[in-house]
Parts: C-alpha cells; sequence; structure tokens
C-alpha cells in the first residue's frame, strides 16, 4: 500500500481542491477503511462557502462507503476485506453526553462530556470521507457491515441524509393519522417525507420550488405537493387543514422564512422539528407562537450515530421498505469532485445527490 492517498481538502472559503494526503496510521481503536463511494452533502457547501468554520486543510465529508483495509488490535468481530459504512455521526459511546443517550452532542473527554455538534467528527473535526482511504475512530461502536446484495449507491444515503431526515420524523413524534408538512425537499427533506410516510403519517404535504423535486417527494412519499413559487403556502397548508394546522411540521432547509412558514402552519399542540442548518439568527414571530402558550414543541435534531442506528437503516433498504437509489442523479470520480461541488453547490441539472467514487 503506498502511502500517500487523494483528499479532497478545505483550503479556504471558495476552495476546496484534492491533495496528496499521508495515509493515516492506524490506532488500536480505530479502523481503516479504502473509500469506494461517498458524496457531497449540503453541510460541506456551507463549508466550502465558509458559513460553516472548519480549520484550513482538513479533508472534508462525512458520509463513508467502503471495505476495511486496516483494523486496529482492539477491534473485534470485523474482518479485513469486508464491506462497511460508518455514520456521519461517529461519538465515543464512553462520554457523560454519550451515556445519557445524547450521542450526537458527545464532547468525549471534557469534565462535563458535553460539546454541541461534537459527535459528528469526520469533516468537522477530524479528517473526512472524500479520500482514498478513511480512519473510522472508535471502530468498534460505528462501523456497520453492509447485507449482502445491496450496493454502494442503495447504502450511500445512511451514513447522514437518510438518518437525518428520519431523524426529523422521529423528532416530530408523528402518529398514526398525522398530517405532516415537510418544507423543502432536497435530499434531507426527501427523507423526512419518507421517514413521515414509514411513521404512519395520514397525510404528507411537501413544499419546495423545484419541480423534479416536487415530483421526487411524490416518490418518497408527499400526497399533496405545493410549489411556493406558485402558492402562497401558508394559507394553502392551512386551507387544506380546514384552518386547523398540522400536526407536525418538518423545517429541512434552514432559513428564516421556512422556519417561520413551519411555524405558522402549526396546530396548537403541533410539534416544530427543524433539521436545518441555520446561518443566521431566527425571530420567532408574535402571532404565530401564540404569544408562547401554543403548546407548540420546537425540537432540534442532529442525527444520531453508531452501528445500530446504521443496521437499522439498512435493513429498510434490505427488505425494500424504501429506495433511495433514485435519489442518485449524479456521478463522478473522486479527480472530479471540483466540479461535481461546483454542479452540486449551485444546484444545476436537477441534482439531488452526486455519487462520488475512488475507482
Amino acid at each position: 500500500m503506498a502511502n500517500m492517498m487523494k483528499a479532497a481538502v478545505f483550503v479556504e472559503p471558495g476552495r476546496i481542491e484534492i491533495k496528496d494526503k499521508p495515509i493515516p496510521a492506524v490506532g488500536p481503536n480505530d479502523a481503516l477503511i479504502r473509500i469506494t463511494t461517498t458524496t457531497i452533502c449540503g453541510t460541506d457547501v456551507h463549508i466550502l462557502k465558509g458559513e460553516y468554520p472548519v480549520v484550513k486543510g482538513l479533508t472534508i465529508g462525512h458520509e463513508p462507503v467502503g471495505i476495511i483495509e486496516k483494523l486496529g488490535a482492539n477491534v473485534q468481530g470485523y474482518a479485513e476485506g469486508q464491506r462497511v459504512i460508518a455514520g456521519a455521526i461517529c461519538p465515543s459511546f464512553t462520554s457523560y453526553a454519550c451515556q445519557d443517550h445524547c450521542c450526537a452532542q458527545d464532547g468525549g473527554h471534557h469534565a462535563h462530556g458535553y460539546k454541541p455538534m461534537g459527535g459528528w467528527r469526520f469533516g468537522n473535526t477530524i479528517d473526512g470521507a472524500q479520500a482514498e482511504y478513511l480512519l473510522v475512530p472508535d471502530a468498534q461502536g460505528n462501523l456497520t457491515p453492509v447485507p449482502d446484495g445491496l450496493t454502494d449507491e442503495q447504502v450511500l444515503m445512511c451514513p447522514d441524509i437518510m438518518s437525518t431526515g428520519f431523524a426529523g420524523a422521529e423528532s416530530a413524534d408523528i402518529r398514526i393519522g398525522d398530517i405532516v408538512a415537510v418544507f423543502a425537499q432536497g435530499p434531507i427533506g426527501l427523507c423526512a417525507t419518507a421517514g413521515a410516510r414509514l411513521r404512519g403519517a395520514g397525510m404528507i404535504i411537501a413544499v419546495d420550488g423545484v419541480d423534479e423535486r416536487l415530483q421526487m417527494s411524490r416518490q418518497m412519499g408527499a400526497d399533496v405537493t405545493l410549489d411556493f413559487r406558485k402558492v402562497d403556502v401558508v394559507s394553502e397548508i392551512l386551507k387544506l387543514t380546514g384552518g386547523r394546522g398540522v400536526d407536525a411540521s418538518i423545517e429541512a432547509l434552514g432559513l428564516p422564512s421556512t422556519f417561520e412558514a413551519a411555524l405558522r402552519v402549526l396546530k396548537p399542540g403541533g410539534t416544530l422539528s427543524s433539521l436545518g442548518v441555520y446561518s443566521s439568527d431566527l425571530t420567532i414571530p408574535l402571532d404565530a407562537f401564540c404569544a408562547g402558550l401554543g403548546d407548540h414543541k420546537i425540537v432540534t435534531s442532529l442525527c444520531p450515530g453508531g452501528k445500530e442506528r446504521m443496521r437499522r437503516l439498512m435493513q429498510i433498504i434490505a427488505n425494500g421498505r424504501l429506495d433511495l437509489g433514485p435519489m442518485v442523479t449524479h456521478r463522478y470520480h473522486l479527480d472530479q469532485i471540483v466540479d461535481a461541488y461546483d454542479l452540486f453547490s449551485h444546484q444545476r441539472d436537477g441534482v439531488l445527490k452526486v455519487a462520488i467514487s475512488t475507482h
């Protein structure tokens, strides 16, 4: 095995480039994965634009599918050559936060054990997955074997997009028969729509302004699609619910305007489940908030991590409950990732997700 690898590196705001980096050394609790397929996330675009700060020189990406190249001495129950995925959130499972069922906020060995978003390490605080190799820390808790017969592209959404979208539906506490509105039908919003269907929603209303996405949202389970370019979405949803409002609304974009709309369509006692990554302050309008007396819940989610979460998601795919393959609209080699970022960040050509292969 050569000592160097290709990696997509954050250089400065506006620039991610392919660079040569040393292949990581494997510690006793780690595993080295040879990446076969990865992808680009909206959060990576926030990093590219400088809206989410990371250190210069960091390898970006948090959605790995690959093959175990080398195992640390303490990692049991896996074999080199095995196909695996790891979640975008890869907690230590040893911190106070993890043992308090808050793995995504894992602060490691700090005194109190909490750190906002601390469980998100790949492409945030350690080198990430848009490379030929990835070092997975705490591999015993974070590696999940891929079931036989599933392709890379079928499981590519599990590490983040599927897990996050589903977390939005889970946090919304959707009950059988609920009316649910999902604001934005990008990859995460589409997975939130699919999650709402699997949770038993009686009616799902999907909102977006891109025809291809609204079409895809019907495949994922939306009963009604609303184009915000053509209708006043808030009044339309209130009309659809007889003025009652929805039981749950899911915000999957991260804009103050969509957050406000998600609040305005909520019934008294309803839940607003927020998934978006915001880059400016939110304001809560007094009337929509019922002066603070509407029994509303506002819940935020960073998807949970770990091998059991990944196993459950792949079980859904393996048994045909959901097919996310159609969300891969474009394919690139790692060498072409700068072009892939350009396409994805400008949302050209009906792009939903790009598959980045290393071979």
